[in-house]
């Protein structure tokens, strides 16, 4: 996993995220069928991956241990909540889906319909987060 993070609220929680690099392919170079294009190798495993580690950590870490963040046996006072914990991969970017500035219907409506699928985990772009990154800041 590429990183774990712990939000800080009223409820305090986990967030696994597994990062690829902005430059992995989303979708497979070749359609699978006329207009139908596989998510990429890097993207389904990337998603294969998050799942799986949030399900070991899930089964292999006792609630009590998740519940209650020990140091050295004292209690820290940190808790989390443990049900469902967010999912994210990060990975690629749209800019994958033009060509001479133009956009590849095709190709982003089987991209979303892919990760729009895929349950539990939220695939995101570097372009998409740089897009968030920047609305937060300038809201400010």
């Amino acid at each position: 996993m590429d990183a774990i993070m712990r939000f800080k609220g009223l409820i305090s929680s986990m967030l696994f995220c597994e990062i690829k690099t902005h430059d992995t392919e989303l979708l497979a170079k070749t359609p699978y069928r006329a207009g139908v294009y596989q998510a990429s190798k890097e993207l389904g495993g990337g998603v294969a991956q998050v799942q799986k580690t949030v399900s070991k950590a899930q089964q292999l870490i006792s609630r009590e241990f998740l519940t209650h963040i020990y140091d050295d046996g004292t209690p820290t006072g940190v808790e989390l909540s443990t049900t469902r914990p967010r999912q994210v991969v990060v990975i690629g970017s749209l800019r994958e889906f033009t060509h001479n500035g133009r956009v590849n219907p095709e190709k982003i409506n089987s991209f979303e319909l892919y990760r729009t699928s895929i349950q539990d985990v939220e695939i995101i772009t570097f372009d998409e987060l740089y897009q968030r990154a920047c609305f937060i800041v300038e809201d400010r």
